[in-house]
């Protein structure tokens, strides 16, 4: 019985050099972006005791959607700006646990034809828009060589429970010019994302996509201020006080800077309950010493499934909490940490 073998489809795509020609950044955003990047440092290190709020959608899907949320998200920032520090979630790439929609990158036209050239240019152009607005933007660092096409864009970035422990994310992390957190596993597992905090903050000599398209042996010198993340996993919850204090145990004097995202294994996924868990977080914030935390949300509360008639301002990944809800939820944390 002969095989047939089907031919491999390519699609030539700008090296990143290029598309940061075609869509540069102006000095005075590179300017902010550095900026916001050392307000982040500086609260992970604890010299400035702001909250670190990495708030916004589960994954881009729709660049008005996004557009309108982030300039609601800007105007808050102004209110609370004093004990809060904002930053926009911005995912444009999604880990898929089996198949399924891999993110605004690969199809950013939701049907299912992945085009990503398209993607690359449709998501440079959004993140440039982002900033425009003033608010510094977080990512997940998903596919290594799709990082040098936005590297400069970026105040804040994590790492997956699934890649935390992949050589490779912590290689390139290593080399990145902002803070990255990693996931604890969704096993639970802390001590994957402390190796991988240790990786990330040491030098490495590896193999990576440079700017000009071709492979090169990539040089780093540690990442600034790698961290952990906590987001519970498939069989609890490890936002608690007590949680957070078995680890301190555990680590001991090498505690690394704390966020922890209130959704995922913490929420069961289940959106609504994020507030009550962010409530919880600050009022152990003493005990904890937490210095941020992730909420997902977006205009509408909920999530749907990618349609040809879908409602606008609402996920089409995890559930997420509704504009409505987030503000107020915002606004009672700010209240909170003034007192």
């Amino acid at each position: 019985m002969n095989t047939v073998v089907l031919p491999i489809q390519e699609q030539a795509l700008p090296t990143p050099q290029q598309l940061k020609q075609d869509l540069p950044l102006s000095s005075a955003l590179k300017l902010q972006i550095t900026q916001h990047r050392q307000v982040v440092d500086a609260i992970l290190a604890g010299q400035d005791d702001r909250l670190l709020l990495i708030i916004g959608p589960c994954s881009i899907h729709d660049p008005v959607a996004v557009l309108e949320y982030a300039k609601k998200l800007e105007k808050l920032q102004q209110h609370v700006k004093d004990h809060i520090f904002i930053v926009m979630r911005a995912y444009i790439e999604k880990p898929r646990t089996t198949v399924g929609w891999k993110g605004f990158l690969y199809d950013p036209m939701l049907d299912g034809r992945a085009n990503l050239k398209q993607g690359i240019e449709k998501s440079r152009e959004l993140y440039l828009k982002l900033v425009e607005i003033g608010i510094p933007i977080a990512s997940e660092i998903l596919n290594p060589m799709a990082t040098g096409y936005f590297d400069d864009l970026i105040a804040w970035g994590a790492i997956g429970a699934r890649t935390s422990e992949s050589q490779i994310h912590r290689e390139i992390s290593s080399s990145l010019p902002f803070a990255v957190g990693f996931k604890n596993g969704t096993d639970g597992s802390v001590q994957i994302a402390l190796d991988a905090i240790q990786s990330a903050a040491a030098k490495h000599d590896f193999f990576a996509l440079g700017q000009h398209g071709a492979p090169v042996l990539k040089s780093s010198l540690g990442n600034p201020f790698p961290h952990l993340i906590l987001r519970g996993a498939n069989t609890g919850t490890n936002y608690d006080a007590q949680s957070v204090q078995n680890i301190k145990d555990k680590v001991g004097e090498n505690m690394p800077a704390l966020v922890i995202d209130c959704s995922h294994g913490n929420s069961g996924k289940d959106p609504l309950k994020q507030p009550a868990i962010l409530k919880q977080i600050i009022a152990e914030r003493k005990l904890t010493q937490v210095r941020g935390v992730m909420v997902e949300s977006h205009l509408l509360d909920g999530a749907q499934k990618i349609s040809t008639d879908m409602t606008y301002g609402k996920s089409v990944t995890d559930g997420c909490l509704g504009w409505e809800k987030t503000e107020q939820l915002v606004l009672h944390v700010c209240r909170d940490l003034s007192i």
